[in-house]
């Protein structure tokens, strides 16, 4: 920005407060090779046909272009989620790029919009959907979990509701973006997976291994538990506990066994040893599984848990003492 006027440079870092069209830095008084030059150098980004400063994170400029590109447009869906850290989990073939940019807009004369770069979905808007993050227009995290619930499937859905109830979502703030969408698309699917929802599931893992097991007619399990000794708590806290059949479901994805050497590698191994021994003591049945179980084999991983129940069933002697950690 060195080359240009010092007048028209202080009109261009403060106009680039928001994306500005190609007309607009005409104004401002940038001709078009200096427009390109901003380009070449890193000055400007451009996306959209819009154009925002060069230092802002190349994700956050494409989406503000985006909705720049598309005037009274809210940033929506797997977009919003993506800005404001809700977790979402999805294998569903024929969804959009993780690139793509969701907009919502209120009903007129535009037509819905699905391109590779951007989709475009034509919704009503409440002052309650709405909220400013990052300086863009975004869906506040309850609109967009119950967005995100008409879209998926269950399994996938309560990964974000789970997420959402945990963080500063309540369920009656879910209920009452649902109350206004009682006759959309997808919104019958969306109650039930807000229903299903539980706070207290801590990973996607979790979340939708209780989808699976719920579908396969398995009994709910408690979330969160621990165990006496008959001396301390013990500090394992593990996933999922059936009490009722002495059964506890741990939800293990791999990276809880990455490590930067073999030798901690070892140490993490040994030490997940030691932790099921002590669990065993409890006298319980203990059954492990992962995202290939859940997703790929969720009928055999069902199977494995009914033969547990089975076994934890036929146990004599006292019920371990537990409880339900605190949230």
């Amino acid at each position: 920005m060195e080359r240009l006027g010092e007048e028209v440079r202080a009109r261009l870092v403060s106009g680039l407060g928001r994306p500005l069209g190609h007309g607009e830095l005409r104004r401002l008084g940038l001709q078009k090779y200096d427009v390109e030059r901003l380009l070449r150098n890193g000055g400007l980004q451009r996306a959209h046909a819009q154009y925002v400063g060069g230092n802002l994170d190349p994700r956050l400029a494409r989406i503000a272009c985006a909705q720049a590109a598309h005037p009274r447009s809210v940033i929506s869906h797997f977009t919003a989620a993506e800005l404001t850290g809700l977790r979402v989990w999805t294998s569903s073939t024929g969804r959009p790029a993780p690139d793509t940019v969701w907009l919502s807009c209120e009903p007129g004369r535009r037509r819905n919009l699905k391109r590779a770069d951007i989709l475009l979905r034509k919704a009503g808007l409440t002052e309650a959907d709405l909220e400013l993050r990052h300086g863009l227009w975004i869906t506040s995290d309850a609109r967009t979990t119950v967005d995100l619930a008409r879209e998926l499937p269950l399994r996938e859905a309560v990964v974000t509701v789970d997420h959402a109830l945990s963080r500063s979502v309540s369920r009656a703030d879910l209920e009452a973006v649902l109350d206004r969408q009682y006759r959309w698309p997808g919104v019958r699917r969306a109650r039930v997976a807000v229903a299903f929802g539980n706070p207290r599931s801590e990973s996607a893992l979790e979340s939708y291994a209780r989808a699976v097991f719920a579908e396969a007619g398995l009994p709910a399990p408690v979330l969160q538990v621990q165990f006496w000794d008959g001396h301390r708590w013990l500090p394992e806290r593990v996933d999922l506990w059936w009490p009722e059949v002495r059964t506890i479901g741990e939800a293990d994805g791999l990276q809880k066994f990455e490590a930067a050497t073999p030798e901690e590698r070892r140490r993490l191994l040994r030490r997940s040893f030691e932790r099921d021994q002590r669990l065993a003591d409890r006298g319980v049945e203990l059954v492990h599984f992962g995202w290939e179980d859940a997703v790929r084999r969720p009928g055999q991983l069902a199977a494995r848990l009914r033969a547990a129940f089975a076994r934890g069933s036929r146990r004599t002697g006292p019920a371990p003492t537990w409880r339900v950690t605190p949230a």
